[in-house]
C-alpha cells in the first residue's frame, strides 16, 4: 500500500475538553473507524502524526491551537544520557516480558491505583474494566503488553508497570504506560521507554513513537530527555534540536 495512493475518509470530532489544558476545548481528525484497512493503514497513520486510542486512529485538529507535536525516537541513533543510564542501573533488579494484550485482574488493579494517584477527580480515576479495554485494546491492532516486575515498595515481588505497545512495520508505538505510584523513585516511565527502545532494536524496527509533545507542559517534558528525537511538522519528520520550541496556541 503506497502512502501516495491511499484514499481516506476522515471525520472531525465534536469539540471536547482538552486532555492537556483543562480550560481549552479540542477537536480530533479521525480516520473512518469502519475502514477495513485500519491495520494496514496504521503504520502510515503513525507517519502522519496519528495515534491509536481503542479502535480509533486520531490526530488533534484544533482550529486555534497547534501545540501538540507528534514525536518519535530514531532507534538506531538513540544514545542514553547519564540520567537514563542511572535509571537502568537503579532498576537492574527488574525483569520484563512481552505478552499478548489481554487484561488481567492484576493489571487492572495496578491501572486503577495509577489513575487514582495521577489523575484524581478527572474522570479517568473511575475507569472500569470496560473502560480499560475501550481505551487500551484494539480489535485490529497488534498490541502487546510489556509487563515489568520486581520488588515493590515493601520488598514483595510484584507487577510494577505495564507498557501498552503496538507493533507495526513502521516501529513500535508507545500507547500508554501505567505503573505503581508507590515506586515513583524508580522512574518507571523512563525505564519502560528505554526497554521499548531495546525491544524495537531487537526487532530491527526504525522508530519508537511517543505520541505528542507540548512545549511548556510539565507532564510532557520527559520526552525531550531522549536523544535522536524527531518531530512531525505536518509534512516532514525532522530532528528536534534542544532549543526548538513547539508552536503554542493562539
Amino acid at each position: 500500500m503506497s502512502a501516495s495512493s491511499i484514499e481516506l475518509r476522515l471525520f472531525q470530532s465534536t469539540p471536547h475538553p482538552c486532555g492537556y489544558w483543562p480550560l481549552r476545548t479540542a477537536r480530533d481528525l479521525v480516520i473512518d473507524p469502519d475502514d477495513p484497512r485500519l491495520e494496514k493503514l496504521y503504520p502510515h497513520g503513525l507517519g502522519w502524526g496519528f495515534r491509536r486510542s481503542g479502535n480509533l486512529l486520531y490526530r488533534p485538529q484544533c482550529p486555534d491551537c497547534q501545540a501538540c507535536v507528534p514525536v518519535r525516537i530514531d532507534c538506531e541513533r538513540f544514545v542514553p544520557n547519564r540520567s537514563q543510564r542511572r535509571c537502568l542501573k537503579r532498576n537492574a533488579d527488574l525483569r520484563w516480558q512481552i505478552i499478548y494484550a489481554q487484561r488481567s485482574d492484576e493489571q487492572l488493579a495496578l491501572y486503577q491505583r495509577y489513575l487514582a494517584a495521577r489523575h484524581p477527580g478527572g474522570g479517568m480515576d473511575k475507569h472500569t474494566a470496560a473502560d480499560y479495554d475501550r481505551f487500551l485494546l484494539g480489535d485490529w491492532s497488534q498490541t502487546r503488553f510489556m509487563e515489568i516486575r520486581g520488588p515493590d515498595h515493601a520488598g514483595n515481588d510484584a507487577l510494577l508497570a505495564v507498557a501498552v505497545t503496538d507493533v507495526t512495520v513502521a516501529g513500535l508505538s508507545a500507547v500508554y504506560t501505567y505503573y505503581d505510584p508507590r515506586s515513583q523513585a524508580r522512574a518507571l516511565g523512563t525505564y519502560a521507554i528505554l526497554q521499548q527502545l531495546q525491544w524495537a532494536r531487537s526487532r530491527q524496527l526504525p522508530h519508537l513513537y511517543l505520541g505528542y509533545w507540548i512545549a511548556g507542559h510539565a507532564k510532557m517534558a520527559y520526552k525531550r530527555g531522549f536523544s535522536a528525537l524527531q518531530a512531525y511538522d505536518g509534512q516532514h519528520w525532522t530532528p528536534l534540536p534542544d532549543d526548538r520550541q513547539a508552536p503554542q496556541s493562539a
